[in-house]
């Protein structure tokens, strides 16, 4: 069984502000059926997903199947408003490939989306975005070994769009345009696809696959095939494969949104009823069991890549009645490896021989029943990590766990459930339908949050001790043991010290177990008294606020109902980047984790854990260019401890030496991966050279990790927690007055603060300098591996404004013109991206950014496109088509984003300190929607200049550049 919420329609009227003349939806939003509880006595016929089931059936959802054997599922969700979401998943995977297919549930998904009998050649793309709809995101596909699944989100739908949507997949599954032509031109690109997907990860991948279902067809079966087979492919092979698995029988359609259900249901009649395939499909083949004869451990070499191992203790998937108790059941076993992950990770905080380590359970593609635990050392004595956790998971199978520590954990899991009932009306179609299909992909299935949560509470009697200690030995003794050591350093004998670690006796560690120890909001330190409000006034949209508090403190207030029972909480404080210099670097890579991490006066993150437990409290950390930010989603009954735990945090922080030294050695471990692959070197590096070499914008070096100490992370973050303005949003579900009053009596307590603002050198963001040749960078992986770069510089700040949110158009044409060229046509990159970055917070900056990964071969040919399209579009006006195609997706992730708190609150950033964030806010739609092709091609003229670009290309070791 899956556990998804249960959502209907809430949306901020406040779009009108921004947004008009989209076209209606198919019908007006209604409530969502309530869904009958555990143990209802109602007769009721069984819909197909919920056969040889007894859990309560969601009745929101309305099941139907066709003569020709496809199964659907629709329900009405209004979230977000006018979307319609499609999820049509076939039962073809991997794992029903032959051994000369490889790869052929995967290049059939690619030919899919080519075109049909009702589509030419690569137009479906093109009539999607026409309707809104943005390629990659909106509508996209996926291959895993047990099925394919095809995703369109179609916004402000209408019964045409709609139904022409319908049409256009049915005849994607019915009839592709399966011929030679097609097959040779997406050849090319699934080849790319796989060459770019190619690296330390994947070969981690594909070793633990062959490791750990050895003798399985999984073990053999990647979605991605192999060269040789994906070079095999014909049309014929291709059409003999889809004869076998594309078929109504393994279809099935679940359909979320704004819609009428029994027009919906039409439609798939309508579009869907008349596919038909000759003759009999295939069988499902036999997926396999775990084989016993199969080698216990295995050593996988990977260069560049931390020391890790995993074990395994893997069953046999069986299909199951998806019953109440078999789902209470499951809920136990995840509450007992709770319990053990929280020992284990309480061990990792404590310094001790590893960094991290977790358990959990996993159904693997049907194809075992797996508990799987990771370890990852914290320096080379991997024998003395493993015996250290094996030692906590011998200690929680040899003792029951105390019942507060169940009822620690059990708190946790039940407050998980519970807010996702309260959440229960917001949730977008989206997830709703991918959930269905995922549930159809297990062979279970779905219920609505509030039957989630009463089958878990109806199971806490029985989740005593001994039926936890039951679970835990189950979970970490049946089965076929496996045991994978991942190292960097090919060394002989390793083969045999990891038999004989994991065969080595084991004692039960006599220290895992957690302390019960009661923590309040009263072990927090004491603030002050509450501060007064000196000002309140309108501020942005209709029903959002500023106030002004004696010490200086501001909050932004947007007291809403647009997601029940969600309060969403921003502190932004300080200078962000531009409190650090741009050429003495500082600690500020290790705040992320280790600023959080290492508490809140006496209380550590062991406690903080203990005091959140059962919550809906968090604490997250980020640096923005101009502020610090402390982030949280918390609902109304907790929001205001939220406030009073970062404002304690500002007040009075604790400085754990732990993290510090956790975190210091997390980053030498993953230091040499930085180098392993084109992608990893642009990540460590390029945000660093796009900003000229600013030493905050760099990857510390080796030995700026080694001279991490918790001494100098104080002396760097000490003064910036206690210095600095302090600005608040708070957006959510609370009352207005009430919120005014939490906030003073926490943030409008605090001290008034000091604060010296930032140089002005630390205000400029510099752009590199043009280069005539790329810059060349080197990585350690892949021979057949490259990535390249181009840049031009463009500006910030508020004075051009409109410049700015077009650009946001120019470069989504610019995207799909390297799309078609690039991977299209070519299959010389699989991921050209084109982004825009602007920074409002400082007046430069900014830049267009295009990048991608390409055979080193073909590097010349990338840049040659780039700058052929950069020159076209700053010489020749788009069509107004082609504009349309950029403009109308961009409209409706506008509207869509604009349905929930989150938008908002980000357009508001800094709002308090600079009005000019307002009036961007308020006038964002006009600018960035009303553009003409004169528009689009004055910017590429204007921005686009060769003789201000700049560029790198990430070129494997000993391959010389061209």
């Amino acid at each position: 069984m899956t556990f998804p919420f249960r959502r209907s329609a809430a949306s901020l009227s406040v779009l009108a502000l921004l947004l008009a003349g989209a076209p209606a939806p198919l019908a007006a939003r209604t409530e969502t059926p309530s869904t009958p509880i555990a143990g209802s006595t109602k007769a009721e016929t069984r819909p197909w997903l919920y056969e040889n089931s007894d859990v309560p059936i969601d009745t929101a959802w309305h099941f139907g199947t066709l003569s020709n054997g496809l199964r659907y599922a629709i329900r009405r969700n209004g979230v977000p408003p006018g979307q319609v979401s499609i999820r049509l998943r076939i039962d073809a995977g991997s794992l029903m490939e032959n051994a000369d297919e490889l790869g052929y549930a995967h290049f059939m998904e690619h030919l899919t989306f080519r075109g049909s009998r009702h589509v030419p050649d690569g137009e479906s793309k093109r009539i999607w975005q026409r309707l809104g709809v943005t390629f990659g995101s909106d509508s996209n596909a996926q291959t895993t070994p047990t099925g394919t699944t095809y995703a369109l989100d179609l916004p402000q739908a209408t019964q045409a769009s709609l139904g022409e949507s319908l049409k256009i997949l049915a005849g994607m599954m019915a009839d592709p345009n399966i011929v030679e032509s097609a097959v040779n031109a997406e050849r090319a690109v699934v080849l790319a696809e796989r060459r770019e997907s190619d690296g330390p990860q994947m070969r981690i991948s594909e070793a633990s696959r062959k490791h750990f279902f050895a003798g399985q067809p999984l073990a053999d079966h990647s979605p991605i095939g192999t060269v040789a087979t994906l070079n095999a492919v014909t049309a014929a092979k291709m059409e003999a494969f889809h004869q076998r698995w594309y078929r109504p029988e393994n279809a099935v359609v679940a359909l979320a949104g704004d819609i009428d259900p029994a027009l919906a249901e039409q439609l798939i009649k309508d579009n869907f009823g008349a596919w038909t395939v000759a003759g009999k499909g295939a069988a499902l083949p036999d997926f396999g069991a775990p084989d016993p004869k199969a080698p216990a451990t295995a050593v996988a070499v990977e260069p560049g890549v931390p020391l890790g191992v995993t074990m395994a203790w893997l069953r046999p998937w069986k299909p199951r009645a998806d019953t109440i108790l078999y789902n209470q059941d499951k809920l136990t076993d995840m509450l007992a490896l709770q319990i053990v992950s929280r020992r284990l990770e309480a061990a990792a905080r404590g310094g001790g021989s590893f960094l991290q380590a977790s358990a959990e359970q996993q159904d693997i593609s049907r194809s075992a029943d797996g508990t799987f635990v990771t370890i990852l050392p914290s320096g080379e004595n991997w024998e003395k990590a493993l015996q250290d956790v094996r030692a906590i998971i011998e200690d929680a199978k040899t003792t029951p766990p105390s019942q507060q520590e169940i009822d620690r954990d059990y708190a946790q899991m039940d407050t998980a459930l519970a807010i996702q009932v309260e959440n229960a009306d917001t949730e977008a179609g989206a997830k709703q339908a991918t959930d269905l299909v995922s549930a159809v992909d297990i062979r279970e299935t779905t219920v609505s949050p509030q039957a989630a949560l009463d089958i878990f509470r109806s199971g806490k009697p029985a989740m005593t001790p001994q039926k936890i200690l039951d679970s835990t030995r189950r979970l970490f003794s049946a089965g076929v043991f496996r045991a994978l050591l991942i190292t960097g350093k090919a060394q002989p004998g390793l083969d045999a010290r990891l038999a004989s670690a994991v065969a080595a006796p084991v004692q039960a560690a006599a220290n895992a177990r957690l302390a019960d120890k009661a923590v309040t909001m009263d072990d927090l330190p004491p603030i002050g008294p509450p501060g007064t409000v000196v000002s309140r006034a309108p501020i942005g949209l209709k029903g959002m606020e500023s106030i002004t508090y004696s010490n200086g403190v501001k909050l932004t207030l947007f007291a809403n109902d647009a997601e029940t029972e969600k309060v969403r909480i921003n502190v932004r404080f300080g200078h962000g980047q531009q409190a650090f210099s741009p050429t003495r670097p500082v600690p500020s890579w290790a705040a992320d984790y280790a600023l959080v991490a290492s508490g809140i006066g006496k209380l550590g993150q062991r406690e903080l854990d203990d005091l959140t437990n059962g919550r809906r409290m968090g604490m997250q950390f980020s640096i923005d260019d101009d502020a610090f930010e402390f982030q949280a989603v918390t609902r109304p009954a907790d929001y205001k401890d939220q406030l009073r735990l970062f404002a304690a945090k500002l007040a009075a922080p604790g400085w754990d030496p732990a993290p510090i030294a956790r975190v210091k050695t997390g980053a030498m471990v993953a230091y040499d991966a930085m180098s392993r692959s084109p992608d990893s070197v642009l990540g460590r590096d390029l945000n660093w050279l796009l900003h000229d070499k600013d030493v905050r914008f760099r990857t510390p070096s080796r030995e700026e990790i080694e001279k991490l100490s918790p001494q100098n992370f104080r002396a760097t973050w000490e003064p910036i927690l206690a210095s600095g303005p302090i600005e608040v949003q708070l957006f959510g579900q609370v009352d207005a007055e009430d919120a005014i009053k939490a906030v003073g009596a926490t943030f409008g307590a605090l001290s008034a603060r000091p604060d010296t603002p930032a140089p002005a050198r630390n205000r400029v963001m510099r752009f590199p300098a043009h280069v005539e040749k790329p810059v060349v960078l080197r990585h350690e992986g892949d021979k057949e591996q490259a990535a390249a770069v181009m840049a031009w510089p463009t500006s910030g700040g508020f004075a051009l404004t409109r410049e700015a949110r077009q650009l946001e158009i120019l470069t989504q044409i610019f995207n799909d013109r390297l799309f078609d060229k690039l991977r299209s046509t070519e299959g010389s990159a699989y991921s050209p991206n084109v982004q825009n970055n602007w920074p409002f917070s400082q007046e430069s900056g900014g830049y267009i950014l295009v990048s991608s990964q390409v055979r080193p071969d073909r590097v010349k040919y990338f840049y040659d496109v780039v700058k052929e399209t950069a020159a076209d579009l700053a010489a020749t006006a788009v069509t107004q088509d082609e504009l349309q195609r950029a403009v109308a997706p961009m409209q409706q992730l506008l509207m869509r984003a604009g349905t929930g708190n989150a938008f908002w609150m980000n357009q508001m950033e800094g709002a308090t300190h600079d009005p000019r964030y307002v009036q961007a806010m308020q006038t964002m739609a006009r600018d960035m929607l009303s553009v003409t092709p004169g528009d689009i091609q004055k910017l590429a003229a204007k921005y686009l200049v060769p003789a201000k670009s700049w560029s790198a290309v990430v070129l494997p070791d000993g391959v010389a550049a061209q």
